[in-house]
């Protein structure tokens, strides 16, 4: 393996680089998935949701204390200041929610340009020495083969770099818009009820 990086010259050591930050972020990633899976309380959420229509808030927040439940947190974020601007407190904390899910995807986006593109820079700097070669009178063998060499290890490198790295972004991407319909649906639903809750500790009727 070592002799195979050598050949492929000096664009080798970013390709390592981004192959080294394109591993460390999917192992993290999958890591936080992983978490988060664990994490999840769709009974906690339901109980909330149901705490929220009948106009229990102060009861809302006590269930969910120490909650690491996405969902639950952003529910109790928007009731905690539900006095001031519900939808308002809500939208924040689902963005930073969002926001924690995507952390280090524009990391691999940039991965997956970049690898390729070196890989293709490698492969111009090696059809350029085993050109340089060929000028000669007496062309060397084995500097044109080093530069073809070269040429093909990089390209290989650049596309096994960024082939495994666009299906590990594609799968966190659709991770996320997974986790973001299920907040969208829960924090509608949160809405709904929460006026329903409050127009019954007003004491107005409540159509069903």
């Amino acid at each position: 393996m070592w002799h195979w990086f050598v050949r492929g010259g000096p664009v080798m050591w970013p390709l390592l680089f981004c192959s080294v930050i394109a591993l460390g972020v999917i192992l993290e990633r999958l890591l936080f998935w992983m978490q988060e899976r664990r994490t999840q309380d769709t009974g906690l959420v339901h109980k909330l949701l149901h705490l929220t229509e009948r106009g229990l808030f102060d009861e809302v927040a006590a269930a969910a204390q120490g909650t690491r439940d996405a969902v639950a947190r952003i529910l109790v974020n928007g009731l905690s200041h539900h006095h001031f601007s519900l939808e308002g407190a809500l939208e924040v904390a689902v963005n930073a929610e969002l926001k924690r899910m995507k952390r280090y995807l524009g990391v691999l986006d940039t991965i997956i340009t970049v690898a390729p593109l070196l890989g293709i820079f490698g492969t111009v700097t090696g059809i350029l020495v085993a050109f340089g070669a060929l000028e000669g009178r007496i062309p060397d063998p084995k500097v044109v083969a080093s530069g073809i060499a070269q040429a093909v290890i990089t390209t290989v490198a650049g596309l096994a770099i960024a082939i495994p790295t666009i299906v590990a972004y594609n799968y966190f991407c659709a991770k996320v818009e997974d986790a973001s319909g299920r907040i969208s649906m829960h924090v509608t639903n949160f809405q709904i009820l929460y006026q329903k809750g409050k127009a019954k500790n007003a004491g107005e009727p409540v159509s069903v």
